[in-house]
């Protein structure tokens, strides 16, 4: 007996993972339940386990007394003799149930006690086992389709992949094994529910942990993540510590081998690697490859940035569907408005426009406000040419403020009515050292 209830413990414990000491309590639960279909409920068991030979033994509690109250917890002081020769009044007696006693009935209990105990431990087992290794990788083989979730086998447990969690053009077929993200363990009445995923960001961050031995090891991070399900992911990474290592260099591999082995796992999904940069310019810049960035306008208030692209680079920004720009934007956290060189002109024109229309409004007014008024005629007229230069612009000439050209000084006309012109003082002085000289 002993030899055979220790190779069925033996192979409970290495089939379905059970602890030898819970299979132990789950016995010595289920015979001390049989023991009370027996004895009936108030009778205290005890069932003890003996290593050395395998054995389990059950024993009832009484309690030896000079007069019985209670036949199912006490017994005379005579009796207990029987069972123990220096028994004493007050203390409690271990009688040896044999294992005969045990009839159908009470050995239908045990085996029902053990079957529940072993499938609770069973799946408290299957339950610490994922939940340890909730958000790692996990390779699983595709088992059955139930709706539209799908049924994932993982050798000891089964895991469900809901349709939220698939990518929306893979195609999964029976028995087609491949890689999950073990997104979450949780109890239920059933047991541990396991729920996968192939949709989930994290997924590609794993498979490049487990492809690039410079992130496993810390001398490569990545910063960021960001995915489209089975169109394009972006990943930025950086060097940690040691500037020798090109982190975009590790995580690509040679000739391409190690992306290309993670681009084969999700199914030809496209994979852009970013450097990435503390200045927020370069970084938004990186993000936005294959695209050239003529400049960018950072709004930190908001967060957001304004990004202008030569004209023939504004489809390769955006993106197929915006698809791009979206990436770039989780990647980076940064709200992107995307234009090309030509609309950022229009809109700079119209702006300023906008600007000086306003500014031309706001000055007639303010003038007002400020009282400014136009010389006067009679400040005007009492200037002579000395203070005229000096006088403060409300004593100018009003025709000169309103840019009048001065009328010439009438001219002496001789007896034929032509104007006579009066010689230049330059020729007066000219025609004075002529004289001079014809006099010497």
């Amino acid at each position: 007996m002993g030899n055979e209830l220790a190779l069925v413990m033996s192979q409970l414990e290495h089939t379905k993972r059970i602890d030898k000491k819970k299979l132990v309590e789950a016995i010595q639960a289920a015979l001390s339940s049989a023991a009370k279909k027996i004895y009936g409920a108030g009778q205290e068991v005890d069932v003890e386990f003996d290593e050395t030979n395998y054995e389990f033994k059950a024993f009832y509690l009484k309690e030896v007394v000079d007069t019985i109250t209670d036949a199912g917890i006490q017994m005379t002081l005579a009796e207990a003799r029987k069972h123990k020769a220096d028994a004493q009044v007050g203390e409690v007696i271990r009688v040896r149930i044999p294992a005969e006693l045990f009839g159908r009935i009470a050995a239908q209990t045990a085996k029902q006690v053990i079957v529940q105990r072993v499938q609770d431990a069973e799946r408290q087992s299957v339950y610490d086992q994922f939940k340890e290794k909730e958000g790692d990788l996990i390779t699983g083989s595709v088992l059955r389709y139930e709706g539209r979730n799908v049924i994932i086998s993982l050798g000891d447990a089964e895991a469900l992949m809901p349709a939220k969690e698939q990518v929306p053009r893979e195609r999964y077929s029976t028995g087609e094994r491949m890689k999950f993200l073990i997104l979450e363990v949780r109890k239920t009445v059933k047991g541990p529910a396991i729920i996968v995923t192939r949709a989930h960001p994290n997924l590609v961050r794993k498979l490049f942990e487990l492809e690039v031995p410079e992130i496993y090891e810390g001398n490569v991070k990545i910063e960021s993540v960001a995915r489209e399900p089975g169109a394009r992911t972006k990943i930025s990474v950086r060097s940690m510590g040691d500037d020798r290592i090109d982190a975009v260099g590790a995580c690509v591999g040679v000739k391409g081998i190690r992306v290309q082995n993670i681009v084969d796992e999700i199914r030809g999904e496209k994979v852009d690697i970013v450097r990435w940069d503390q200045e927020p310019h370069a970084y938004l810049s990186n993000s936005l490859s294959p695209a050239k960035i003529s400049r960018i306008v950072f709004h930190p208030e908001i967060p957001s940035a304004e990004v202008i692209v030569p004209n023939d680079q504004l489809s390769l920004a955006i993106g197929k569907k915006g698809q791009n720009a979206r990436l770039a934007a989780r990647l980076t956290g940064i709200k992107i408005d995307i234009k090309n060189e030509e609309q950022h002109a229009g809109e700079e024109r119209a702006r300023m426009d906008a600007h000086f229309q306003q500014v031309s409004q706001e000055v007639p007014s303010e003038l007002a406000d400020a009282k400014i008024a136009a010389p006067s005629s009679e400040a005007a007229a009492g200037l002579t040419e000395e203070t005229r230069k000096d006088a403060p612009p409300d004593e100018i000439d009003e025709g000169a403020v309103k840019g009048e050209i001065p009328l010439a000084p009438e001219l002496e006309k001789d007896t034929e009515g032509i104007p006579t012109i009066p010689p230049s003082p330059e020729v007066l002085q000219g025609t004075a050292t002529d004289a001079s000289a014809e006099e010497i």
